[in-house]
């Protein structure tokens, strides 16, 4: 402003007339906010310090007097920051516009002029705005259509232009929602695939017409989560999500693969897709609520008031109460397990609704953060998916075509001449297998756990494993054949801990020759460099603890203790164990709810192996700060934990290896405070 405008100070920029008086003063109080907060943290870092870290964010808020629990204190203190710099930002990058200082202000060549043909719009010095105000009056779906011409031509709006769209916001009633060539324009704004640097659904929510359009979003209009998972605003979140699935087919698309391209293409209604994932997240603004309950109605409220009819309300509805039942059933269930299809298929029933949601899911996913979308993540999404649609396209084998497709899997391995077994020691191997394992696991793999087996049965040593890097994401397949030793898996999971190797999940199956195969995914280890010495590091300390040589609860408590637990500076939700006998005909599900720490994973299956449970399979989740461990188990007889007396045994055992969640005093961590307490 001082070169090329030669503004003295900041009040300028309202005399000049760059700012109205009102844009002035809402700038300068979101000016003052900041270097208010930034002060309040020098004087709580006692230094010149200007990176808001979770660990300072609790303290500010309540440093600046925010009301309600932790939680909700430090989310309004969040919030209101995240709308004052947001203001400056879009004031900022309107200036910088109008001053030609864009990414294309150095181009040479005069571009040929851009005019509009929607009457009542006009285009000044390459920016849209109303020809007059008295049109908008005369017209007020200019309102909108503006958006849509903005898009179309692929220019932003002058200041003018936006001063007048919040001016004549009164205008947006019920009426004029419900009119059909609006929700038409809508339509056409939602479904337009522009440029990546240019987002007009952005401009839309920027100048408060989105709020306007659609008033059941204002509860989510820079609402920050207060945790390390969700990385943008909800409102936010909910923009990328749409920009995402139009990214589907593009080089931009998150998957790098055909296969959302090709699903987004096939769908003929694709504003349906666009709407429920504007709206999936809407429901977060209602407080007290599960916000999927919530958003569903809210999803019916705003597509009723569209005039949209019943048939497409109920599938919009579904897709928002339903956008994390793929994920979540892809993560914390056993996926190779026909029961879990059965389930999906149950619930989603058609072939339209399956493409949604997992599209849907997809861009949430991909949208929310670099913790929620991940190469395993979308390994196991996918999969899931191509299950479940092939059981709808009734590819998948029937109950009565299970025999037959068991049958045929057993003489493809008696006919393979590289096993070193001769057919009659094959077949009595092949017949101490459970027919649930033949089913389901692939002629190759098991071809491959054959040769394992050999490999432990001519060796003095209690297993034998193989670790294999997997195709589709960066992840380790680890496979441990053992001679079913009592607590095995809590072995494996406590020597994984010792190492800094993550388990992702783990499928589990017993022979009935005493024989254990355990397959665990698991991330690579740390150090990529040295990965081929932790493995044999890893092999040699789970030898001695199969062996009775090495004592992991008191090795994996000292590893506790030497890196410390993961404090976390998000929300401190309470543990949760769900023990559910529905779900499963074969096993009980257990699901444990709880903040992650090293050795987690090691505490809660050696929990399980004292009270005289099987882990069947494992799947390990992580949700917002929350870790969701799943394990499939049976008793050490084979059958579902369904006694009362039982079930509220491994309930009180599992709880006493969790730690006990207190909340900070004064906003403190609990290592500040456990260091304040030891120099006191």
């Amino acid at each position: 402003g001082q070169v090329k405008c030669n503004l003295k100070r900041s009040r300028d920029l309202e005399y000049q007339g760059h700012m109205s008086h009102d844009e002035y003063r809402a700038f300068s109080a979101a000016l003052q906010f900041i270097w208010n907060v930034r002060s309040g943290l020098h004087i709580l870092t006692g230094r010149k310090y200007d990176q808001l870290h979770f660990e300072y964010q609790s303290k500010i808020a309540e440093m600046f007097h925010y009301t309600g629990d932790r939680n909700e204190a430090v989310e309004q203190f969040l919030g209101e920051l995240h709308g004052h710099q947001e203001l400056i930002k879009q004031h900022h990058q309107m200036f910088l516009y109008e001053m030609g200082k864009t990414r294309k202000w150095y181009q040479i060549k005069k571009k040929t002029p851009i005019q509009s043909g929607v009457k009542g719009l006009t285009v000044k010095k390459d920016m849209l705005t109303f020809t007059s105000s008295e049109h908008i009056l005369e017209n007020p779906e200019l309102l909108i259509r503006i958006y849509e011409e903005s898009a179309a031509l692929e220019i932003p709006l002058q200041t003018e232009a936006r001063r007048l769209i919040r001016e004549f916001s009164y205008l947006v009633d019920d009426s004029f929602r419900a009119a059909p060539s609006i929700v038409k324009s809508f339509e056409r704004i939602l479904v337009l695939r522009a440029p990546d640097a240019f987002n007009v659904l952005n401009e839309m929510l920027n100048t408060g017409f989105l709020v306007s359009m659609i008033p059941e979003l204002a509860g989510v209009v820079n609402r920050i989560e207060f945790d390390t998972y969700h990385v943008y605003p909800v409102d936010r979140h909910l923009l990328r999500t749409v920009r995402t699935v139009k990214r589907f087919g593009t080089p931009k698309d998150p998957t790098r693969t055909p296969l959302c391209s090709q699903l987004y293409d096939d769908i003929e209604k694709k504003h349906l897709l666009l709407l429920a994932a504007l709206l999936h997240d809407a429901g977060k603004g209602v407080p007290g609520q599960d916000h999927t309950e919530a958003g569903e109605k809210v999803a019916c409220r705003v597509l009723t008031r569209m005039g949209y009819d019943a048939e497409e309300i109920e599938l919009v509805t579904f897709l928002v109460r339903e956008h994390l039942f793929l994920f979540e059933n892809a993560t914390r269930r056993d996926i190779e397990d026909g029961e879990t299809i059965a389930f999906c298929l149950r619930r989603i029933r058609t072939t339209e609704r399956l493409k949604m949601m997992y599209l849907l899911s997809v861009a949430d996913l991909a949208a929310t953060g670099p913790k929620a979308w991940s190469d395993w993540t979308a390994t196991l999404l996918r999969e899931l998916f191509l299950k479940v649609l092939r059981k709808i396209e009734k590819q998948e084998p029937e109950r009565e075509n299970r025999v037959h497709l068991t049958r045929r899997k057993l003489n493809e391995i008696l006919e393979d001449e590289d096993i070193p077994l001769s057919r009659e020691e094959l077949e009595t191997l092949l017949n101490m297998m459970s027919p649930r394992y033949l089913l389901y696991t692939p002629v190759r793999d098991i071809r491959a756990h054959i040769r394992l087996y050999i490999r432990l049965e001519t060796r003095e040593e209690p297993f034998a494993w193989e670790i294999t890097p997997s195709a589709e994401s960066d992840t380790r397949t680890v496979t441990v054949c053992e001679k079913n030793l009592p607590g095995a898996f809590s072995k494996i999971a406590g020597v994984f801990a010792l190492n800094r190797i993550n388990i992702l999940n783990a499928q589990v199956h017993t022979w009935r020759n005493h024989t254990a195969l355990s397959i665990i995914e698991v991330d690579p280890p740390p150090d990529p460099l040295f990965e081929e010495e932790r493995w044999t590091r890893a092999e040699r300390e789970l030898r001695s603890a199969l062996k009775g040589k090495l004592d992991l609860r008191h090795a994996v408590s000292e590893h506790m203790a030497e890196y410390g637990p993961a404090e976390g500076f998000g929300r401190r939700s309470p543990h949760r164990i769900n023990i559910d006998n529905e779900t499963s005909s074969f096993a009980t599900i257990i699901e444990v709810f709880t903040r992650d720490f090293p050795g987690l994973l090691f505490k809660l299956t050696d929990a399980l192996f004292r009270c005289h449970l099987d882990i069947c399979s494992a799947q390990i989740a992580t949700t917002v700060d929350q870790v969701v461990d799943v394990f499939y188990v049976k008793n050490f007889d084979g059958l579902k934990v369904e006694e009362a007396d039982q079930v509220e045994r491994i309930r009180a055992t599992l709880a006493s290896v969790l730690p006990e969640i207190t909340e900070p005093e004064n906003g403190y961590s609990d290592t500040e405070q456990k260091v304040a307490r030891q120099k006191a």
